[in-house]
């Protein structure tokens, strides 16, 4: 089965909460989480703000093809009250945020896509500790790609 990593970070309300609620409806609605990183503390990262990131990585086997993950995904944003990636081209505070990282193929194939819609690998991952981190405790190989 194909694997999913995704990067979930938030900054607003009860941050470990938000990020229970999300990984309950990713295994509801994209697959099964595998494993799962530590929670990390980071600061804002392309914006100032007085509010931490708690941020993680998760392994996902999902039956669905990118392009319906990321609209999944995007779906669970919008579901924990998430309004708005980027305002005037600005990153700000958030709820939640899920990114799509990497899609393995069940041939253990990464995917390539370059959409307007979806980029994979996510193009600014290896630019952000608050992703590599997490990613690197679930897949160091990965990481080291």
């Amino acid at each position: 089965m194909p694997a999913l990593y995704l990067s979930l970070g938030t900054n607003l309300g009860d941050r470990q909460k938000n990020l229970d609620c999300a990984l309950t409806l990713i295994a509801e609605r994209v697959g099964t989480v595998v494993c799962a990183s530590d929670r990390i503390e980071t600061q804002p990262w392309g914006f100032v703000s007085d509010n931490s990131f708690l941020n993680m990585a998760v392994k996902v086997e999902t039956g669905l093809s990118p392009i319906e993950a990321l609209h999944t995904t995007q779906a669970i944003e919008r579901e924990l009250g998430r309004s708005e990636k980027t305002v005037d081209g600005q990153y700000q505070d958030r709820l939640i945020d899920i990114d799509l990282l990497m899609y393995i193929t069940a041939d253990a194939i990464p995917v390539r896509l370059d959409t307007p819609e979806l980029t994979l690998p996510h193009p600014l991952m290896r630019q952000r500790e608050f992703v590599m981190k997490p990613l690197g405790q679930i897949a160091p190989e990965l990481v080291n790609m």
